[in-house]
């Protein structure tokens, strides 16, 4: 369902900024016609380039997918750029012997974005740290450390040495426990063995802990939770367990990908229902119901997803459906941190900021 909007809207991208370089320099010297193809050839190389992908026949649907997928984020920042000089020009009747020249600094602004954006993504995550006073945990766990790792997104777009070196980073962390919330795998990746080396690095003297994000769900999600589990991660799904006395761990399935059979039932209800008594955190891929979340006693909530936007001015349309977008939050007596993710969405590139590790530090209170 999210693949024919998609492509929906970059067909309307590509023919608008291949229409608009009329009059641009040396662009604008391009027949119209010439235009009109060179904008239905970008739009079938993305076609051909999310199919292929997902296929995933090897290295060369890579290199289709990763060239497709970066022409989708150039015309994206060509039309937001155009659209800024358009709009106040009126389409070119206001300063019309100006407007070529403001739509060529849009295109060429548009190339700078990416190649800044192409150089960022490329980029290690960052580890960002956080100090959090949990309620109610024991005294004794006091300083324990947190390593978290949403979206890794280990499949077509990054090999196992990619997530072999996130590995590293988060051991080097040194941390008690590692949470893992959504988005670890491509459910739809032919090859999720190869990246069992990598994810059987990740230990923790009280455990690792996952939670399938809407990634794992695409293909075969028992083959990607499967490869979780087969790593010795404690995948959560609408569940609890505690690690160490007065320390709970909870986790609920994607809330945007519960089957139609499960969703008479309440997963974060559920998640938290007839724990002991203590600290609760609980690791949800999407950041939504945490009022609830708050409301039955999370003490601290868990988030990635959003990747925090990805590519500015994205993360304005983000906001639209998950209105805590990238940090830390309080809602009410519990933290909740969404996270931008130590991966990317489809093709390398952010912009502004880059991957990000969290390193979590936990407080008693």
């Amino acid at each position: 369902m999210f693949g024919i909007p998609l492509l929906a809207v970059a067909a309307i991208m590509a023919v608008y900024v291949f229409l608009r370089m009329d009059g641009v320099p040396l662009a604008g010297g391009l027949d119209r016609r010439v235009r009109v193809r060179l904008a239905l050839g970008a739009w079938l190389l993305i076609i051909i380039a999310r199919y292929t992908g997902r296929a995933n026949f090897g290295p060369w649907s890579q290199a289709v997918e990763t060239a497709g997928l970066s022409l989708l984020v150039v015309l994206f920042l060509a039309a937001v750029l155009l659209a800024a000089v358009d709009l106040p020009t009126g389409f070119g009747t206001i300063l019309p012997r100006l407007a070529p020249k403001l739509r060529g600094l849009a295109l060429a602004g548009a190339l700078v974005l990416s190649g800044i954006a192409l150089v960022q993504g490329m980029r290690a995550p960052v580890v960002t740290e956080y100090e959090i006073t949990l309620p109610g945990l024991p005294t004794d766990l006091d300083g324990l450390v947190v390593a978290m790792a949403s979206d890794l997104h280990a499949g077509t777009q990054t090999g196992p040495g990619w997530l072999m070196a996130r590995a590293d980073q988060i051991m080097a962390l040194e941390p008690d426990m590692i949470v893992l919330p959504g988005d670890t795998v491509e459910g739809h990746s032919r090859r999720l063995d190869d990246y069992l080396p990598a994810l059987r690095t990740l230990r923790a003297p009280l455990g690792v802990y996952a939670v399938p994000g809407n990634h794992e769900n695409h293909g075969s999600p028992e083959k990607a939770l499967g490869v979780l589990a087969e790593a010795g991660f404690t995948v959560l799904m609408d569940n609890w367990v505690s690690p160490a006395p007065g320390l709970v761990m909870a986790g609920v399935e994607d809330l945007k990908s519960i089957p139609k059979e499960r969703r008479h039932l309440d997963p974060v209800a559920l998640a938290l229902e007839n724990r002991p008594p203590g600290a609760a955190i609980l690791l949800s891929h999407t950041p939504l119901r945490y009022e609830q979340a708050a409301a039955l006693g999370a003490g601290l909530m868990l988030c990635g997803h959003t990747h925090g936007g990805q590519i500015w001015p994205f993360n304005y349309v983000v906001r639209l459906t998950y209105p805590l977008v990238e940090g830390r939050f309080s809602i009410g007596p519990m933290a909740l941190i969404v996270s931008r993710g130590a991966g990317s969405w489809g093709v390398r590139m952010r912009l502004w900021k880059p991957g990000e590790i969290l390193k979590i530090t936990l407080r008693a209170g």
